[in-house]
Formats: C-alpha cells, sequence, structure tokens
C-alpha cells in the first residue's frame, strides 16, 4: 500500500471514530461513569471536579477526590476545551495520533516506506475495544498511551532528545511508565528491528557510537526534563501537595474503587496492621520484572518493552481496560512470532470470557445490587488470567522463535513471518 493509500483509508478509519465518538446515543450510556473504562486517577469526572476547583481557587489536592497531574490543570484550564462534546473530538484526535505512532513503529521496525499491513494495525489500534471504549469514557489513560507509543516512535528513530522528553510527561502522569526506562535507553542505544529469531548479547546490535556514557547521558537528560515537568507542575498546584496526590496515590492505594484490577479487592480485605507490607509487596513485584525481560530480550529492546506494557497491563493498581489494550493492539508489531505462540485460542476466549463477565457482574453488584463484591472481583480474576495468558503467550513465542519454532519442524529451519 502507497503513502496516498494509506492516508486515504487512515482518515476513513478516524472519520469511523470521530462518528462514534459524537453520537448522541453514546451520553446516553454513561461511559465515565463506568469503573471498568476509567479509575480514580483517570476518570473524566474527577478530572472535571478538579478543574472547577482550580477554577475557583481552591486547592483540588486539598481533598481526597483529585489525583490527576497538574499538567492536566495547566492544559484544560489554558489550551484544551472542557466542554463534553469538544472533549470527545480531543480524545478521538488522541487515539489517531496514537494510531498514527503505532504505524510509525511498524515501519521503523521493518525499515520500509510502506506496508500492506499499515491499515490493519491502525485498525487494531482504533477499533479495539478495550481502548476506544475507554475513549468514549473520556478517560486520560488515552493520553497516556499515545505519550507511550510517541515516546517509542521518536526512540525508534533514535530520536533522543523527544523520547525522553515524552517519556518525562508520561512519568508524570502516569508513575509506572518509569519501569519503561531501561528499554527506552537500550531502544534509544541499539535499533528497533527484529533479532528474535537470532539472539545474540547487547554489543552485537548496539549502534557503534553507543556507550556507557551515552547511556548515562541519556538518563541525565531524562532526569533534566522530569525535574523540568515537576517544577511546572509545583507551579501549577502552587506547592508540593501534587506529588502525594498523583505519585503517593500509585504506591499507598488511599481509594478503593473497583476496577479491572487485581489490587482493588485485595486491600479491601487487608487489616490495617498489614497494609503497609503489603503494599511493599505488590509495589516490589511490579518492580522484579525489569532486569529479567531487558536481560533477557537485550537483543530486542523493542519486543522487551512490549512485554512490560504486558505486565503494567496485568499489574497496575489502578487499571483499566486502556491498559492491556495498548499491550494487545502491540501485538500487531510482532507477526514473526504468531506461529510460535502456544495457546492462542484459549486466550482469545479468555478474553472473551471476561469481556462478558466484567460489564455483566459489575451490573449485578453496583447497579441492581443483586450480587457482591466477590461476583465482580471473579471477573476480575478471569480478565487477570486472560491478561496473563497473553503476555505468558508472547514471551514463549519470542523467545521460541530463536530455536526454529515448535517440534516436528525440520532441524535448523526457522520460520519468520515479516514483510
Amino acid at each position: 500500500m502507497n503513502w496516498k493509500d494509506f492516508r486515504l483509508s487512515f482518515s476513513l478509519l478516524v472519520l469511523c471514530r470521530l462518528l462514534l465518538a459524537v453520537t448522541p446515543y453514546v451520553d446516553s450510556l454513561e461511559l465515565d461513569h463506568d469503573h471498568q473504562l476509567s479509575s480514580p486517577t483517570n476518570s473524566y469526572v474527577r478530572l472535571q471536579e478538579g478543574i472547577f476547583l482550580y477554577k475557583h481557587d481552591v486547592d483540588p489536592y486539598s481533598g481526597g477526590a483529585f489525583y490527576h497531574s497538574p499538567l492536566y490543570l495547566s492544559l484544560f484550564t489554558t489550551v484544551l476545551p472542557t466542554s463534553r462534546f469538544l472533549c470527545r473530538l480531543v480524545w478521538t484526535l488522541v487515539d489517531a495520533l496514537g494510531a498514527w505512532a503505532l504505524v510509525g513503529i511498524w515501519r521503523e521496525r521493518q525499515t520500509l516506506e510502506s506496508s500492506s499491513r499499515d491499515t490493519l494495525i491502525a485498525a487494531a489500534y482504533l477499533f479495539n475495544p478495550y481502548l476506544f471504549l475507554p475513549n468514549l469514557a473520556l478517560s486520560t489513560a488515552s493520553f497516556e498511551n499515545m505519550l507511550q507509543l510517541l515516546a517509542l516512535l521518536f526512540a525508534c528513530k533514535g530520536r533522543a532528545s523527544p523520547a525522553l522528553f515524552f517519556a518525562s510527561i508520561l512519568l508524570h502522569l502516569s508513575l509506572h511508565s518509569v519501569l519503561l526506562l531501561p528499554p527506552f535507553i537500550l531502544l534509544l542505544l541499539s535499533s528497533p528491528h527484529s533479532h528474535l529469531v537470532n539472539p545474540k548479547v547487547f554489543i552485537a546490535y548496539r549502534n557503534p557510537k553507543a556507550s556507557l556514557s551515552t547511556a548515562l547521558s541519556y538518563i541525565g537528560e531524562f532526569l533534566v526534563y522530569s525535574a523540568i515537568m515537576s517544577l511546572c507542575c509545583t507551579t501549577v498546584a502552587g506547592g508540593w501537595g501534587w506529588v502525594e496526590k498523583t505519585w503517593g496515590v500509585v504506591l499507598t492505594l488511599p481509594d478503593l474503587t473497583p476496577n479491572p484490577g487485581l489490587w482493588w479487592y485485595f486491600f479491601t480485605e487487608m487489616f490495617d496492621h498489614f497494609r503497609p507490607f503489603f503494599l511493599m509487596v505488590f509495589s516490589v513485584h511490579l518492580l522484579m520484572y525489569v532486569a529479567p525481560i531487558c536481560l533477557k530480550f537485550q537483543h530486542d529492546p523493542l519486543f522487551a518493552s512490549f512485554a512490560l506494557l504486558g505486565v503494567l497491563g496485568m499489574f497496575k493498581p489502578y487499571l483499566t481496560l486502556a491498559d492491556p489494550g495498548l499491550f494487545l493492539s502491540m501485538y500487531a508489531l510482532f507477526p514473526e512470532t504468531y506461529p510460535y505462540l502456544y495457546h492462542p485460542l484459549v486466550t482469545t476466549l479468555l478474553h472473551l470470557h471476561a469481556a462478558l463477565l466484567l460489564p455483566l457482574f459489575h451490573s449485578l453488584w453496583l447497579d441492581q445490587g443483586t450480587g457482591n463484591a466477590n461476583f465482580f472481583y471473579a471477573s476480575t480474576l478471569v480478565f487477570g488470567m486472560a491478561n496473563g495468558a497473553a503476555m505468558v503467550d508472547a514471551i514463549w513465542a519470542g523467545l521460541r522463535i530463536a530455536v526454529g519454532g515448535r517440534q516436528g519442524e525440520d532441524e535448523g529451519e526457522i520460520a519468520v513471518v515479516q514483510e
């Protein structure tokens, strides 16, 4: 597909999403109140409350309801609109930019000017229900996913400054994104091309000009950008109280509003005496995946980033459907792994099963009152199994491709599905 054809098809995809977003029926669904699509840290309703307080000279962080970054306050009180209709247009454009970045990452990985898969990859992002439903709910998770993809795109292009700049903004919107910094640095020092079929130590694929001093300079640049963003946040918020109410919230979990994640129910049943210990355990548990994944996939940092996004899409404290949605859409970037997936049918059926159970049990408990918290948490466990199955199968395929595929294939034969 040439560039002109892709622009036409991409425009049609965005137009379809735009028509879906502005349909009057969407407002009647009240998706912005759905706990599966937005959490306390990215809810549009809470964002509106914070903006209202901020405009009336009241500290939005003085209460216990606003957990968004001050960057949102500055944007929505100066540049971005606050009316629901205009916000739907902005959110749709944010998803369109994310889809464009995803296609750009694919092209950088394949070193292609254009590809027959471009439209398919854009559609996999724009029409992934785990992504467009939170977008219709005006969850700020759409902004986080867009920044994530933009940072990856510029890292794939080898443009360190914009990649680290977007990563620093993302850090202030979602603290756990800092876990993706190591594969980002590896990606800047090497290339996004697929080396899954021929894994070697990192030094075999790194840029000849790359060195430890270069890596340290990237880390230093990231810290500078983060410090500037922190000062901007402090200026907007009028103090450092935002740190406790944004970054601190994902570490201390003060708001136990139900969500599709695995944390909320566990800490609802937790005695206060044991709470600090298990908060530490859950947080360190996320940190434990970074080094093994980066070391095992040092030959393919883009795939390492993909695997870590799968971990975050399963274990984030304030999870929404948008978190695993990004991971599932990025599956489209790695077609060479498809023949080596071990249980794709089981993973698909688990997701379909969870997609039916989550809204059903959520309604039984919180709308009709005929169920209890155990109902909804049982469906989140199924959802967690589906996300875990997708993550484990992707990692399995990424490792298995290096040894020639499934048993029964000719010795030494390696099948790589790649343009």
